[in-house]
């Protein structure tokens, strides 16, 4: 019997949408502030995913202003193909007047061109897409409510029209209506996306309604449970080419001392659905599940990027934007540039392209030429939670970022010619309590039981010079709040600094799907 691990998509990838077109798969994700905008992948068989791009991947179809809040931006986008077409829908959030709202794109091909947004004249958040037999188009929101839609316009032709919210617990959102034989179904995510987070499903003859609930609801919810998996929930269903059914949701795998910590957000894990008296089934959603059908590995991202390419690749991202003269591949081939465009990781507006912390234990590590500038290597959930090893001024510092409070916890003279930095994840080494400063290993009196440690270190011709091990739990959603995970990259906040290579692997056990 082959299994797989969850989850199948790693790191920081919430509210997942899948659709089928013959055998294969297509799954997007919440991106929140960071461009590019909602990430696509492909897969043959549901485990093995690799990412094909983005779908708002230029200004012009998505332009978050510096004053985007933290985990402002695109939320929960779903996916669908009709009429030969791919469609995208999702929402955009404190973006600015004329920026805010639901958009719809569309391709021919997943990975692109999509078109520009048509901006759809229905309220909400969470938007999801369906065809019923007429061939009209019904576009439900969070709250629950659905109307009838021209696609090429964004206007209401119909509605909107109140749907079953759930059960009765708070925030009912992540509609999603599938069309399973003479019965519509109605999924709705509810309980806040937290603790509490499920699913729960109703079903109708019309997506006008009336609707009745499932007598076995919740459809799935690790609410009160001792699962490892939590938080499960914002679910879509899939029908597999071999005619089995499962479900792609959301949730989080907290680790630590009460009331543990998540620090690489909400992630995509895959579940079986069976079909029972004519309602949908699941079980409990595990890291280890019986894998469905053949399988069909997808080559993935190779653990070093040279810059070789004549593009980013589609994993990396930046907060809010990445102006053209922000970045280059070109001024040095063989070299990622970075000028800065802002002076401090602070606030928004600087200059940052990394990647999503995918695993518990990880290695990151960049190669930085940086001249004069200041530059360096971060982990970051927003401005105001983030741990930087820091290169400028004759010295490389471990800069640690805690809500309103900056320190420099260490520092050494910087050794000529380029160095490496490195930063290393670890749930194994999880230091003792730090009291007020991260990386203080002399407090007491408080019991340790962070997620994981954060060793921050300098790699030169003489050696290794460890200048951090930090405190994870300061840098998890606990502590942050808000609905992004980790992510780890390259920044520079004063000149121009260049990049020969960056490299990331996790370490140990890999928590995502092998062959």
């Amino acid at each position: 019997m082959r299994t797989y691990d969850n989850p199948v998509i790693p790191g920081f990838h919430p509210d997942p949408s899948v659709c089928r077109v013959g055998e294969d798969y297509y799954l997007v994700c919440s991106s929140f502030e960071y461009f590019p905008g909602v990430p696509l992948f492909h897969s043959r068989d549901l485990v093995h995913w690799r990412q094909l791009g983005n779908v708002l991947d230029r200004p012009g179809q998505l332009a978050l202003p510096d004053d985007t809040p933290a985990s402002g931006g695109v939320y929960a986008p779903t996916i669908r193909h009709h009429d030969g077409l791919f469609h995208v829908v999702t929402t955009v959030v404190g973006a600015g007047d004329g920026a805010s709202g639901n958009l719809l794109v569309t391709a021919e091909r997943p990975e692109g061109p999509w078109s520009d947004p048509v901006w759809i004249d229905v309220p909400g958040i969470d938007p999801d897409l369906a065809w019923d037999e007429n061939g009209d188009c019904w576009c439900a929101v969070a709250g629950v409510s659905v109307a009838r839609i021209d696609t090429r316009t964004g206007k209401v032709l119909e509605g909107p029209l109140p749907m079953w919210s759930g059960t009765g617990l708070r925030d009912p959102e992540a509609p999603h209506l599938h069309r399973v034989g003479q019965w519509w179904y109605l999924l709705v995510a509810e309980g806040g996306t937290a603790l509490g987070h499920g699913v729960s499903v109703a079903r109708a003859r019309s997506p006008r309604g009336p609707w009745e609930p499932a007598p076995a609801n919740p459809l799935v919810s690790h609410r009160g449970s001792p699962e490892p998996v939590q938080c499960t929930g914002h679910a879509d269903l899939v029908r597999a080419a071999d005619g089995s059914w499962w479900a792609v949701l959301l949730g989080t795998r907290p680790r630590g001392w009460f009331p543990e910590f998540h620090v690489l957000g909400r992630e995509t894990f895959l579940a079986p659905v069976e079909w029972v008296d004519g309602w949908p089934r699941m079980g409990p959603v595990r890291e280890r599940e019986q894998a469905p059908g053949a399988w069909h590995p997808v080559e993935q991202p190779p653990a070093r990027d040279d810059f070789t390419a004549p593009a980013l690749a589609p994993h990396w991202i930046s907060p809010r934007s990445r102006p053209d003269g922000s970045w280059s591949l070109s001024e040095r081939p063989g070299r990622l540039t970075l000028t800065a465009t802002g002076g401090s990781l602070d606030r928004p507006g600087h200059t940052f392209v990394g990647r999503r912390q995918q695993h518990p234990d990880c290695r990151a590590a960049a190669r930085l030429e940086a001249g004069s500038a200041r530059a360096g290597l971060s982990v970051r959930v927003d401005e105001a939670h983030h741990y930087d090893l820091e290169v400028g001024g004759g010295t490389v510092s471990a800069v640690v970022r805690i809500g309103p409070l900056r320190q420099t916890v260490a520092e050494q003279p910087l050794p000529p010619g380029p160095l490496t930095l490195v930063m290393e994840m670890s749930t194994d080494r999880v230091p003792p309590p730090t009291g007020t400063v991260p990386g203080n290993r002399e407090a007491t009196g408080v019991r340790p039981g962070g997620p994981d440690a954060v060793t921050l270190s300098v790699e030169t011709s003489d050696g290794v010079v460890r200048l951090a091990e930090l405190d994870g739990r300061y840098l998890s959603t606990q502590v942050a709040g808000g609905f992004t995970g980790r992510v780890v990259g390259m920044y520079v906040t004063e000149g121009r600094a260049a990049f020969d290579w960056f490299e990331y692997a996790p370490v140990g056990r890999v928590d995502c799907a092998a062959p």
